[in-house]
């Protein structure tokens, strides 16, 4: 009992370290458990809305819109559960100026069902529901009215719709027809769109960069009043994929396998037939067009040849009169009037030849007749003309069917194709992957100061050890006293890291989340194995380094134990063999000095511990300058044009006239941009590179013409680079890298997150859904986005060869074509603003699909969570840094209580006393501020390695500004600490202190 009461005084006497141990196991394990916890509460959130609202897991697109017969087909791919025939059109309406909509039908599957927010779902035809971004822009609520005015035709039916028949008809096939909804519209519901979840009202429109919108906003109508039977796509739902979390690997993994099959059969199967289906529309267009003016003709043909056999008929009557008036005359001359009766009687017998030349005759002698003639001769030759023109017309047509068709392409895309999936996946994961990395330093350092507050917390009672241990008491008896001692402090501290943790730092994240996007249903769940695994990690750590300290105590007998332990020996320090330097220092400075190295163990753990947390404060503030300038180095050092401008194939030329037309362009490179895929050759499953699974990356393949080779280093800087260590790149010297024939330059940002570098073997997927092996030639210098240069004539080789992979998608060399420069990268004049504004006029523009200012860009770029938890971060690590400093201030103290009743004996004063055991603790912090800054810069560069997103490369970025700050603010919390280490100075009494320990 007595044994255990004086433990509970011990413990009381030390409730200063106790703090101490639980200060930094508190945040420690509200580190290790915050972060992950709130990406894991917004993760599992967001996955159960999903389900709820039944987001698809797999879309299929066709260039040529899909019939019955295509959504039959996905019906049967084995793994799939269900399949939604899904229309939509596109629409526009005034709003302050020209706005575009997508009228999206709401599926009867419950597939992608909107959630409604406010109102009331649509049932009726002409009643919608809209997002709240639209009643947010346009100031309508529920109730008001809105006209819309469907677009000509959508890009993805134009091209397969203009099959012109002979009489120039313009339908995509024979039945179906393209969707069609009501014009007129009334609001009756607010509804969140599953397949955006960003939020109109905070400020997730600052991340643009990533926006994938072809519209301003989307209506959700019903199935009642849309007509067509077109169908512009198809969602599925996998069987199993509820299961599974939508953000992890298994699920990924379960959709792979559909889309995979999809890809396989299906996908090539289908698009061959929809083309045939098209071909054969066609044809039957020209057979009835053909059928038809073969009626027309023989119907007019009928008209001429009975107006024909008239006029033949008159004319042989009027021969005949003449005949038998010459005939009856002859007679009256020479004959009785019986014979002349006779001979009257009688029609004389004309030759052919004769009467030929009397109707000749006649029709020559008589005007009308003649008109009639050429009136008759000339239906019959413009007939005739008809008849060859629409023969003529009919075998042009039959020509060109063919090629004016195109192939027919679908697109297998899966939840990563969603701009706002995969933004939220990305912004997840980078903020987790910082939660699973910080951790480690605060671990290191409740490690260090927990050997350092225990080792001399077991110094102090040394005597008292071995007096329990002479007395027989078992030295785990007595170092429990110890144990149990940094077990409870690291208990109560890892319990109250773990409501920061659960609530506290999730509260937070999601607080910001909730300004990016919007999350129904989302709420706070605890973890039970990570919650216990964070705190063991931490129990076992400063229990460690307790029993290291009571080992190295206890290893001595009890008679040594009871003598006061031998003042270290003295020696000499390296500066005092510096004589210039020694023999100028004052008494105090030397003292200072021997005290600073003479102990090296303190000098350690202080110098080791304030490196660690200003290390931690650089990291932070790190990661911070490194998004912040993002935007600037990509859109304006790298990307040296001011405008992108992108076409669909058909409208390239017109899209070039126009930007020519407007005078605004000082310079231009015509290039063709396709949306791909780049594959590590080797890693994974060769026939399908997807997004998100294992070595592959989405980019975007830029081809350049061959004439213009070298005009794209004045377009965009290249630069090539080699991978460094600890988040450093090797930068080569700019205008070094050219494009050639030989390979493809890829995009640092996915060469990063591939581990791909010159002279690889990479799998490129070009926008057809085609594959083949390239080299990759150089990797250049890109931060944002995933670009890949392809000069024409590697474009070529790869794409358009008979050995370029899945050949069966590939062109045959009759259909190969030369490449269509569907985009154009161009340099204009005027301000940023001016600039701005032309590429938004553009994107009105018929002809355009889309057109980027880099000055709106490089504005506009922001990564607003991220800087919210680099500021959580750093906040946690300058609590860190108070409670270090705390610790050992302390802990040196309470080591030199004799020194400092020894000096105040010698006459200082407190102020001189505070000056000197303050002075020792600033240089030691300066020299820990000095080591931890450049610590700091490898720490984030190993952490900025650690956010491996897509489509973007951290290119570490620490401002001068930076490390004034990390260093201020850990010097302002030395001096705070003296704030509390003085009073603990002014209550060392000289003679109770210095009485001998024996």
């Amino acid at each position: 009992m007595a044994f255990v009461k004086d433990m509970l005084r011990m413990w009381a006497h030390s409730w200063k370290r106790f703090i101490s141990i639980a200060m930094i196991t508190l945040l420690g394990v509200a580190v290790l458990t915050g972060i992950y916890a709130g990406c894991r509460d917004a993760f599992r959130s967001t996955d159960r809305f999903f389900d709820a609202q039944g987001l698809h897991d797999v879309q299929v697109l066709s260039t040529a819109g899909l019939s019955n017969g295509d959504i039959a087909a996905l019906r049967k791919v084995n793994g799939v559960a269900k399949v939604q025939a899904e229309r939509s059109q596109e629409v526009t309406f005034d709003l302050d100026g020209r706005k575009s909509a997508t009228m999206q039908e709401i599926g009867t599957d419950g597939i992608d069902q909107p959630y409604l927010q406010e109102g009331r779902m649509p049932k009726k035809a002409g009643e919608i529901a809209v997002t709240r971004k639209f009643i947010r822009d346009s100031g309508k609520r529920i109730g008001s009215r809105l006209t819309v005015t469907p677009e000509s035709a959508s890009s993805d039916t134009s091209d397969t719709n203009d099959t012109n028949g002979a009489d120039g008809t313009n339908e995509a096939s024979g039945t179906d027809e393209a969707p069609s909804f009501p014009t007129k519209l009334t609001i009756v519901g607010v509804v969140l769109d599953p397949q955006n979840l960003s939020n109109p009202d905070g400020y997730s429109a600052m991340t643009s960069f990533r926006s994938t919108a072809t519209t301003d906003y989307t209506f959700f109508a019903p199935s009642d009043g849309v007509t067509g039977t077109l169908y512009t796509s198809a969602t599925l739902l996998v069987k199993g994929a509820a299961a599974e979390s939508t953000f992890d690997e298994s699920y990924e993994n379960t959709v792979k396998q559909v889309t995979d099959r999809i890809d396989g059969t299906v996908k090539t199967d289908r698009q061959k037939a929809r083309r045939q289906e098209l071909l054969d529309a066609g044809n039957k267009k020209i057979a009835d067009a053909r059928a038809e003016a073969d009626k027309k003709f023989a119907d007019a043909q009928s008209q001429i040849d009975a107006n024909r056999q008239q006029f033949n008929q008159q004319v042989d009557q009027i021969v005949s009169m003449q005949a038998g008036a010459a005939a009856a005359g002859a007679a009256a001359n020479g004959a009785n009037a019986g014979a002349a009766a006779a001979a009257g009687a009688t029609t004389p017998q004309l030759d052919e030849t004769t009467r030929e030349t009397m109707r000749e005759t006649i029709i020559a002698a008589s005007p009308e007749l003649t008109q009639a003639k050429q009136q008759l001769d000339q239906a019959q030759s413009q007939l005739n003309e008809q008849k060859a023109s629409t023969e003529q017309t009919l075998k042009t047509k039959e020509n060109e069917l063919k090629t004016s068709i195109p192939q027919v392409r679908w697109y297998v895309q899966d939840r990563q194709s969603l701009g706002g999936f995969s933004a939220l996946k990305s912004d997840l994961d980078s903020i987790q992957s910082l939660g699973n990395a910080f951790p480690i330093v605060f671990l290191l350092v409740a490690v260090m100061m927990s050997l350092t507050a225990m080792a001399r917390m077991v110094e102090e009672d040394r005597s008292l050890i071995g007096t329990y241990v002479g007395l027989g008491y078992g030295r785990l008896a007595v170092a429990s006293r110890y144990l149990l001692f940094a077990l409870l402090a690291c208990l109560i501290g890892g319990g109250l890291g773990l409501i920061a943790g659960f609530l506290g730092i999730p509260a937070f994240l999601l607080v910001v989340l909730q300004g990016m996007y919007v999350m129904p249903g989302l709420r706070l769940e605890y973890d039970w194995l990570y919650g216990s695994l964070g705190i063991a990690l931490f129990v076992v750590g400063v229990l460690a380094a307790t029993i290291y300290a009571c080992v190295q105590e206890m290893r001595q007998t009890p008679a040594s134990l009871l003598r006061p332990k031998a003042p270290r020996a003295g020696s000499r320090i390296l500066l005092e063999r510096i004589r210039p330097v020694w023999n100028r220092m004052g008494f105090l400075s030397k003292v200072t000095a021997r005290n600073i190295f003479r102990f090296k163990s303190r000098l350690i753990m202080t110098v080791g511990g304030v490196a660690g947390c200003t290390a931690l404060i650089v990291c932070g503030l790190a990661i911070n300058d490194t998004v912040a300038d993002l935007g600037i180095k990509q859109y304006r050092d790298i990307y040296q044009y001011d405008l992108m401008v992108v076409s669909d194939d058909s409208d390239a030329s017109a899209m070039r006239t126009k930007v020519a037309s407007d005078g605004r362009v000082t310079s231009s490179l015509d290039v063709r941009i396709e949306s791909g895929d780049l594959t590590v050759a080797g890693s994974g499953d060769g026939d399908s590179g997807k997004a998100g699974s294992s070595g592959s990356e989405s980019i975007q393949l830029v081809a350049v013409p061959e004439k213009h080779l070298s005009d794209l280093g004045e377009m965009v800087t290249l630069q090539p680079v080699s991978s460094g260590i600890l988040g450093t790149s090797g930068v080569g010297k700019t205008g070094s890298l050219k494009l050639d024939d030989d390979g493809v330059i890829v995009a640092q940002s996915a060469a990063s997150a591939l581990g791909v570098k010159a002279g690889s073997k990479v799998r490129l997927t070009n926008g057809d859904g085609v594959q083949a092996t390239a080299k990759v030639s150089a990797v250049n210098r890109n931060l944002i986005g995933s670009d890949v240069y392809v000069s024409e004539t590697y474009y070529a080789k790869l794409f358009d060869s008979k050995d370029a992979k899945n050949t069966k998608n590939s062109k045959s060399s009759e259909d190969s074509e030369a490449l269509t420069w569907n985009a154009m990268l161009a340099k204009l004049s005027g301000s940023d603003t001016s600039q701005t504004d032309y590429a938004e006029s553009l994107e009105e523009d018929s002809s355009v699909m889309k057109a980027v200012s880099c000055a709106h860009m490089a504005d506009s770029f922001k990564f607003d969570l991220m800087g919210a938890v680099v500021a959580l971060i750093v906040a946690l690590a300058g609590g860190l840094a108070l409670v270090v400093l705390f610790t050992l201030a302390n802990t040196n103290v309470s080591e030199r209580v004799r020194e400092m009743a020894t000096l105040k004996v010698l006459g200082f004063f407190d102020r001189e006393v505070h000056h000197y055991v303050n002075r020792e603790m600033m240089i030691l912090t300066v020299m820990g501020v000095i080591l931890g800054l450049p610590l700091g810069r490898l720490v984030g560069g190993m952490l900025t390695m650690a956010l491996n997103m897509p489509s973007l490369y951290f290119e570490v970025e620490v401002k001068p500004l930076s490390y004034v700050i990390a260093a201020v603010a850990t010097m302002a919390f030395a001096l705070l600490v003296q704030l509390f280490v003085n009073p603990v100075l002014d209550r060392i009494d000289p003679i109770s202190s210095l009485k001998s320990v024996e």
